[in-house]
């Protein structure tokens, strides 16, 4: 179990000199880090929105790793399973803009025939993307007294990690893929964003895991985290965060992703029973990714804070493995 401390106040996460700021270190309610990041190289922003509609999951990437842009559009079709995916690798970044603090400002990326813009407002998010084939236009409106979890992972004072896990975000909006127009509402979608800033290891893999419903969401990491004092799990309920502090552990095949996923810990017993695959893969020689994201339905429970057991059936989400060297 991590001794993590509650942060309550605004904190930068970096010291003058680059190297990690010791008071930044622990979690937080709400986004409260400013991350002046300085160095070249090591350094990755990012930000990740997933959402859930009863017909489609999508998936935004706006990414810089210093030397590059890796930047995506997906769309799955839950009814028959078909992917469009596009993907853009721009040097250096270019044109691609990452605010300093997550929820405020704007993000930008553009490039190999993609284009996403998330405009961050106190009261919610603004999220368009076009590429070939698709279009997304929707709003993710910030309920009053919504909790997200924010954490800083410390390997060491050079390498380190600021991660913000939104989940359960309503949506609302249009996709359209092709020539036909996809309705989102809010009363049955929901959006999860992952807000990442950092100055990384060479080679990492990690586990992620999130699910919403009614209610309910459940944020789950491994690996990446392991022996670093910190964790990013959490339960959610009713928009109220209950961090959970113990490492857990992962449990699945991967000769066959589709079989169900475990994951254990303290307060956490969590099933995850997939529905579909996929696999991403990026090779620029020293740089390389795989990841295999699973989507598909939770059961199981967690606890909150005061014990009491909440379940997790029905559930709707995705869990991953990543390896990169970047």
């Amino acid at each position: 179990m991590t001794r993590e401390r509650e942060i309550t106040e605004p904190v930068d996460l970096c010291l003058p000199d680059g190297r990690l700021n010791p008071a930044a270190v622990g979690w937080s309610r709400r986004p409260l880090h400013r991350a002046n990041l300085r160095g070249w190289g090591r350094t990755k922003r990012w930000e990740y929105w997933g959402i859930v509609t009863p017909t489609h999951i999508v998936g935004l990437v706006a990414s810089s790793l210093d030397y590059a842009g890796v930047h995506s559009v997906y769309v799955l079709d839950r009814r028959t399973g078909v992917e469009t995916n596009k993907e853009a690798v721009v040097p250096f970044a270019r044109r691609a803009l990452f605010p300093t603090a997550s929820g405020a400002g704007r993000v930008r990326a553009a490039g190999g025939g993609l284009s996403i813009d998330i405009d961050q407002r106190p009261d919610g998010s603004t999220i368009r993307a076009t590429t070939p084939g698709v279009q997304v236009d929707l709003e993710a409106p910030l309920p009053a007294e919504h909790e997200s979890l924010g954490v800083v992972v410390p390997w060491d004072t050079r390498r380190f990690q600021y991660t913000v896990k939104d989940l359960g975000r309503p949506v609302r909006g249009t996709l359209w893929v092709g020539d036909t127009a996809y309705p989102i509402s809010a009363k049955d979608s929901f959006g999860v964003l992952d807000h990442g800033r950092g100055r990384w290891p060479y080679a990492i893999r990690w586990n992620w895991a999130a699910g919403s419903g009614p209610g309910r969401s459940i944020q789950l990491g491994g690996r990446w985290t392991d022996g670093t004092g910190s964790t990013e799990n959490a339960l959610f309920v009713d928009g109220r965060l209950h961090k959970i502090g113990a490492d857990l552990t992962w449990r699945y095949d991967r000769t066959d992703w589709l079989r169900p996923w475990r994951i254990t810990g303290d307060r956490v017993n969590v099933e995850f029973h997939p529905f579909h695959e996929r696999v991403a893969r990026t090779n620029l020689g020293v740089v390389a990714n795989e990841t295999h994201q699973c989507f598909g339905h939770f059961t199981g429970w967690a606890q909150t804070d005061d014990g009491e057991r909440t379940d997790l059936d029905g559930l709707v989400g995705w869990a991953e493995e990543a390896r990169n060297r970047w």
